[in-house]
């Protein structure tokens, strides 16, 4: 079929493609923010458009047809052109007020940003910053977010990145957890105690390994995907785990695990979209993190 033969509305062109990449319409609808009837709706009608079935039902998963097949490459393209033009747009907007979103981690998100953004507040009181807090990386150039601070380096050249530091991370403990062995930890105790995990063991498993820890999966024996919920499991002494110091040291009750265990580092980049940078209002929010996040530095001593 000849797609470019017919003109259709944009919005069931959208809905028909984030139903495609998500799989179900209830997905979709979350990620457009529709009711499922809506969304539905709009596939429904492109469908009557353009005379053809685009999904087909297997299970509680849709399936797309040979000629949805076509159609969402031809699809994908044009929102991907919408992208391109909406970051344009943006990029040449030079009020300093309207919405900023920000993607970070949980853990900095509650711990670190607070201090930083309520200064913004003060300087730039007309800019709105919703916080994305995800342990995955966000799309910038999908606009899933304007800004990332991230602990990788971006690998893509539309992207604008910015190296601020490293930032030290040691292995943390209740108080209370430490003590109760009646000494200090060393490192072949590692085989007996207990880690609190935050998504990914194996991961979590291979960086106290750097650290010098024997151990394995099996000292994992609780933990969560959210940084926040994990961290309070640590400091409730359910376990050690891994820790920025300029986060751990806000909680009096936590303390290193292993005296004379040098820390690692981890490094801290802000990232955003090369058109995006030129954006008067993200431009500010971006240097105001920088400054933030650079300045920003253990305060707590370590033999």
């Amino acid at each position: 079929m000849n797609w470019q033969t017919i003109t259709f509305d944009w919005n069931q062109a959208r809905a028909f493609l984030v139903t495609a990449e998500e799989g179900s319409l209830s997905a979709a609808a979350r990620a457009l923010n529709l009711t499922q009837p809506t969304l539905s709706r709009q596939v429904a009608a492109l469908e009557e458009t353009l005379g053809v079935t685009l999904f087909e039902r297997v299970a509680k998963s849709l399936i797309l047809t040979d000629a949805g097949l076509e159609l969402v490459e031809h699809v994908r393209a044009m929102g991907e052109a919408a992208s391109r033009v909406s970051l344009a747009a943006s990029g040449k907007a030079q009020q300093v007020e309207g919405l900023v979103t920000v993607s970070t981690t949980d853990l900095t998100a509650a711990h670190i940003l607070p201090d930083i953004l309520r200064d913004l507040r003060d300087l730039a009181p007309r800019i709105e910053v919703k916080l994305l807090c995800t342990n995955s990386l966000s799309d910038l150039r999908r606009r899933e977010a304007d800004i990332a601070i991230r602990h990788v380096s971006p690998d893509h050249p539309d992207l604008y990145a910015r190296k601020l530091r490293d930032a030290p991370a040691r292995i943390y403990g209740a108080r209370s957890y430490v003590e109760q062995f009646g000494r200090p930890l060393a490192l072949d105790d590692t085989k007996s105690l207990d880690f609190v995990g935050y998504d990914n063991n194996e991961e979590l498993v291979g960086y106290l390994r750097a650290f010098g820890l024997d151990v394995s999966e099996g000292n994992i024996r609780l933990g969560s995907p959210n940084g926040v919920v994990a961290w309070e499991l640590v400091r409730q002494g359910f376990g050690l785990s891994i820790m920025a110091d300029e986060i751990a040291e806000r909680f009096p009750e936590i303390v290193p695990a292993f005296a004379g265990v040098k820390p690692v580092t981890f490094p801290i980049w802000l990232v955003t979209h090369r058109e995006l940078h030129t954006s008067r209002r993200i431009r500010v929010v971006f240097d105001h993190l920088a400054e933030g996040l650079l300045r920003l530095r253990p305060r707590r001593t370590y033999d």
